[in-house]
């Protein structure tokens, strides 16, 4: 009976442990969570749209060959500078030499019989006045000297299109430019009798070149001519160029489902450091604000939890749980469904961008209706309305009555206060004191800085 007694008694102290964790993780759970805090500021915004395209010369050239045989030369090679007229490659010329002797040879033997034909229709002619030969004799030396007549005129025109096929074994420039591309080598053998075979590739001028860049759908009505563009090259970091919207071409086409258009912006690059076939991401500049209450997209995407203490006011309407509180979010960055949530329209446009290399990340949707917080002297989440502007991705023009620049906004809330985060926690109950920084990761920057 005593052997029992150590083990209720180790039991209850089992139990009361239990107990006392449960009672302490309950208490936990009900602490206040740990906000991140941003700022209102004021400044300029910018709406663009992203798309990427290639870099090519604005005009090129492609040199071929009309005539077949050996490459026997060549005096250009690549980026070599070239002129008008410049003696680029020569083709083996002895097959098309030896046309023009069996030509020139044609000539004079037609010409003969044509001039033998002469003298036999004046002969006859001479007789038949006499009345020495019928006249039918007469009539048939006249055809024989008009077929002869003709014959040497097919063989002058045989002569000239031999002589003019010696001259195409010489390849010359067509226009000022750069050789780009080479095609052949010497001793290689080209074939003209079905195409033109392609030897050289000629750019005209490298300080003028254009982008070719793939603009979706949803974006393509924001882009018109004229407009002022910034792009970037993996192979120059650090550095951004400038451009023009030159046209804007009706032709779609298809990839993935996502329908695309083309737009063609002109490029100046009188150092020519860009060169062609360069992959250039291309912003496109679409909207500007100056000097407006911005605040981070984050703030405009916080939503309070289910148990937060969120003061009622008579801007918004209580979802009845809890003190909780219906953002509605919409427009800008804080574009989703009513609960925060992204629709699948969203979800399906954002997806498309995605596939265009992420274009449009910053679409203008001017006049929505958002919902940012702010933190009182009690700890509790007061919501505020805004209407929201343009947006650069990372920020969102916000308009409203209680609006300042320095307000302090809440950007988000870290989990739940426990001994192994309280000592860690960026944040701070009070917006008013420690000198919060506002923090949020940068996401889909509409382009970088400079318009």
């Amino acid at each position: 009976m005593h052997s029992k007694k150590p083990l209720i008694a180790v039991a209850l102290i089992v139990v009361l442990a239990v107990v006392g964790v449960l009672v302490h993780r309950a208490a936990l759970a009900k602490e206040t969570p740990t906000y991140r805090f941003a700022t209102v500021e004021k400044g300029d915004l910018r709406s663009t749209v992203s798309a990427t395209g290639t870099l090519s010369a604005v005009n090129t050239v492609t040199v071929g060959t009309q005539v077949s045989g050996q490459v026997s030369e060549l005096h250009a090679d690549f980026n070599d500078e070239v002129k008008k007229g410049e003696l680029l490659a020569r083709i083996d010329p002895t097959l098309a030499r030896q046309a023009v002797t069996d030509a020139e040879a044609n000539l004079q033997k037609v010409q003969a019989q044509a001039l033998q034909a002469r003298r036999d229709y004046a002969r006859n002619r001479e007789l038949s006045a006499s009345g020495l030969i019928a006249k039918s004799e007469l009539e048939q030396t006249e055809s024989s000297t008009d077929v002869a007549a003709a014959t040497v005129k097919s063989a002058r025109v045989a002569l000239d299109r031999a002589r003019q096929n010696l001259s195409y074994t010489n390849i010359y420039a067509p226009i000022d430019g750069v050789v780009v591309e080479r095609k052949v080598d010497i001793g290689q053998t080209v074939a003209a009798s079905l195409s033109a075979p392609e030897l050289f590739l000629i750019a005209n001028d490298l300080t003028h070149m254009q982008i070719l860049a793939q603009v979706g759908e949803a974006d393509i009505a924001q882009i018109q001519e004229g407009q002022p563009v910034q792009f970037t090259v993996a192979a120059l970091t650090g550095q951004t160029f400038k451009g023009t919207v030159q046209q804007v071409r009706l032709q779609s086409a298809t990839t993935e489902n996502v329908v695309n258009y083309t737009v063609v912006v002109s490029v100046e690059n009188p150092e020519k450091k860009l060169l062609p076939g360069m992959t250039a991401r291309v912003e496109f500049l679409v909207k500007t604000a100056s000097a407006v209450l911005k605040v981070p997209n984050a703030a405009l995407r916080f939503k309070p939890a289910d148990d937060a203490d969120v003061v009622k006011t008579d801007t918004t309407a209580s979802t009845g749980t809890g003190g909780r509180t219906s953002t509605a979010n919409g427009g800008g960055a804080n574009a989703g469904g009513a609960n925060g949530t992204p629709t699948a329209e969203q979800r399906a446009q954002w997806m498309q961008r995605r596939q265009q290399g992420g274009g449009g990340a910053g679409r203008t949707r001017s006049g929505g209706m958002g919902t940012i917080y702010t933190l009182n002297e009690k700890g509790q989440l007061v919501p505020v309305r805004v209407r929201t502007g343009i947006t650069d991705g990372t920020y969102t023009e916000v308009r409203g009555r209680n609006l300042k620049e320095g307000m302090k906004i809440v950007a988000g809330a870290s989990q739940k206060n426990t001994p192994a985060t309280a000592s860690t926690s960026t944040g701070s109950n009070n917006p008013f004191g420690g000198g919060q920084q506002p923090q949020g990761q940068r996401r889909g920057a509409g382009g970088p800085g400079g318009f």
